[in-house]
């Protein structure tokens, strides 16, 4: 159980950060950076739910996110070193990865194909989610170039993990926008 009684703590004064296993790294470390762009998608998320309180069904799908996200989070926090740690530490399951491919389905099924691209915007919600979708791209590419450090791990399950969230939050935005009859197309050469 989490337990913050004391906000600031001035342990980080110097330009480090602690690690879940109580490690610390210097707050542009790779790890530091991914588990921080996990979260940054997290709160993208929160503000497109501002906007989906009439679509309880995408809402409750972005609420299980948000919280797998902070085990997301979790499981880069704390690098996997071999090393016992004393108590088992929190990872992405193949669970949950199976549980977004099948929310992706549930949501894609209602949409018609794709003829172009979609520029983002649209309703609120969809523009917030084409937001929290590009931050989760980032996040991505972060935690690949993190897997392949020497010395560094990310589990396979946390690397789908994320690569789903950016297709769950592309199919989610297209949903809220009438089911993709409100989507901005991209018209190729179209200011020339």
């Amino acid at each position: 159980m989490v337990k913050l009684n004391k906000i600031y703590t001035r342990t980080g004064d110097d330009g480090t950060t602690g690690l879940a296993s109580g490690d610390r790294r210097l707050k542009f470390d790779l790890r530091v950076e991914a588990y921080g762009t996990v979260d940054e998608t997290n709160s993208a998320i929160g503000l497109a739910r501002l906007h989906t309180a009439e679509a309880p069904l995408v809402d409750a799908m972005l609420m299980r996110i948000q919280n797998d996200l902070f085990d997301l989070g979790a499981d880069l926090a704390t690098p996997d070193t071999g090393e016992p740690l004393g108590y088992e530490p929190l990872r992405i399951v193949a669970a949950q990865v199976s549980r977004i491919e099948t929310e992706i389905d549930q949501l894609n099924a209602e949409l018609d194909p794709l003829k172009s691209f979609i520029l983002p915007g649209g309703s609120p919600a969809s523009a917030y989610l084409h937001l929290a979708r590009t931050i989760s791209r980032r996040a991505e590419r972060i935690m690949v170039e993190l897997a392949r450090q020497p010395d560094e791990k990310v589990s396979r399950q946390a690397l789908e993990y994320i690569n789903r969230i950016s297709d769950f939050l592309f199919v989610a935005a297209r949903f809220l926008n009438d089911r993709g009859t409100s989507d901005v197309l991209w018209v190729p050469g179209k200011n020339r």
